[in-house]
């Protein structure tokens, strides 16, 4: 998907004004189309399978089927579809649950009209980096750390010397660049920002990406940073300086 192609939006969230609202900032893009307006996590589930959106806006909290349910059955009947979480609050389990669900990205409803723009067409792109601090924050309160001992983020990355080795177990068969770059993810960079550290070509970090989906069987980098999380194969806190 590239920022010339039209981009079909579904909204979901039970209070109208708020849908009302972000029709208008959506649809004052040339290349964005708001095909539909649920109002329950039921309603979104027929009408994805019916309109086949690009993206869903999902709120959490409503009657009949919340957000997560319906994340979780889109993310599994729909994997082309991409669903961004709305939420209240900066920090909230229901967000959590929701990015473990299959959500691409969550996003505060009182973004900016600049910001929630630039998060569709970022998260349609399949490069899906939504306010970094805001996300890593959330996973560091909501993720358990798992009992093996995990890996510093600080050892992921090529500045040090300590050897690095192909990691088997949670994180599959990850050479050393791969941890490198997962390492990179889970801070929130995007792939320039990796190609920058790691001097590397923007399309090598794809391609790098692309391989770490595909040995852990992954949605997106984004389901990639939460599962680094929740296998401890970074530590929260631990971030480069």
């Amino acid at each position: 998907m590239t920022d010339h192609q039209a981009l079909n939006i579904l909204l979901v969230d039970d209070q109208r004004l708020l849908r009302m609202g972000f029709r208008l900032i959506l649809e004052g893009e040339d290349d964005f189309t708001v095909v539909g307006e649920a109002s329950t996590g039921l309603e979104s589930l027929a009408m994805t399978a019916q309109l086949k959106p690009d993206i869903v806006l999902m709120d959490v909290r409503m009657p009949e089927m919340d957000g997560i349910e319906a994340t979780r059955r889109i993310a599994a009947e729909h994997p082309d579809v991409k669903v961004i979480i709305l939420t209240t609050f900066d920090v909230d389990e229901y967000a959590f649950e929701g990015l473990r669900a299959g959500a691409s990205a969550f996003l505060l409803k009182d973004v900016e009209p600049e910001e929630l723009v630039s998060a569709v067409r970022v998260v349609a792109s399949g490069d899906a980096v939504v306010a970094p601090r805001v996300t890593q924050r959330l996973l560091e309160t909501y993720v358990r750390a798992p009992q093996k001992q995990p890996v510093p983020l600080a050892s992921l990355s090529s500045k040090h010397s300590a050897p690095l080795t192909t990691h088997t177990g949670p994180g599959g068969d990850l050479t050393p660049r791969e941890m490198e770059v997962l390492g990179a993810m889970s801070e929130g960079l995007s792939n320039a920002e990796i190609a920058q550290r790691f001097f590397l070509s923007e399309a090598t970090v794809k391609t790098h990406v692309r391989r770490i989906l595909t040995k852990l069987d992954l949605r997106d980098r984004v389901q990639a940073v939460v599962y680094a999380y929740e296998h401890g194969l970074v530590i929260p806190g631990a971030r480069e300086e």
